[in-house]
């Protein structure tokens, strides 16, 4: 076996060993099975608002299109959306679904319910208690907010104007 795939290999049991620490540094796959972190889409100046979400919750399918909305308004001058569905890889084709039936254009992140729990508790000192989950940064990178349940937009908003103001 040449060293390459040795080192391939060892990249490949040392990421399947990790899973919980890679969660834990706020680490996901994409649709596409490639890894992207949280911090990837924070610290440049806009606000970055999580929602954490599942493709069975009720209330995310009720609240989607909301969600859509506000990241189309803001997306070029001061926040975006990113989420994170708790569908995970083996949940991967609901996932889709939900992203296709509501036409959500924000990018969006999977992990199994087990990681992105252990994420948001690790992140927060507080409990998992389910979704939607959102988790609103400033343009520096800082979470500033964290929200379990629907979370009317205007709020997000008001939110983001007042700490901005500061």
């Amino acid at each position: 076996m040449s060293l390459s795939k040795v080192g391939k290999l060892f990249v490949f049991i040392m990421l399947l060993v990790s899973g919980g620490a890679l969660a834990a540094a706020g680490i996901f796959k994409d649709f596409d099975g490639g890894f992207h972190s949280v911090s990837e889409y924070t610290g440049d100046g806009k606000w970055l608002v999580v929602m954490l979400w599942a493709s069975d919750c009720h209330v995310c399918n009720q609240e989607a299109h909301s969600y859509q909305a506000f990241h189309e308004k803001h997306k070029d001058k001061d926040a975006r959306m990113l989420g994170i569905s708790l569908d995970g890889m083996a949940g991967k084709a609901d996932a889709q679904a939900f992203v296709k039936r509501h036409k959500v254009l924000f990018p969006n992140l999977l992990g199994d319910p087990k990681a992105v729990a252990g994420f948001y508790q690790d992140l927060t000192g507080k409990a998992w208690r389910g979704t939607p989950t959102f988790l609103v940064y400033d343009g520096k990178g800082e979470l500033q907010a964290e929200q379990v349940g629907a979370v009317p937009v205007a709020l997000i908003e008001d939110f983001m104007a007042r700490e901005g103001a500061k």
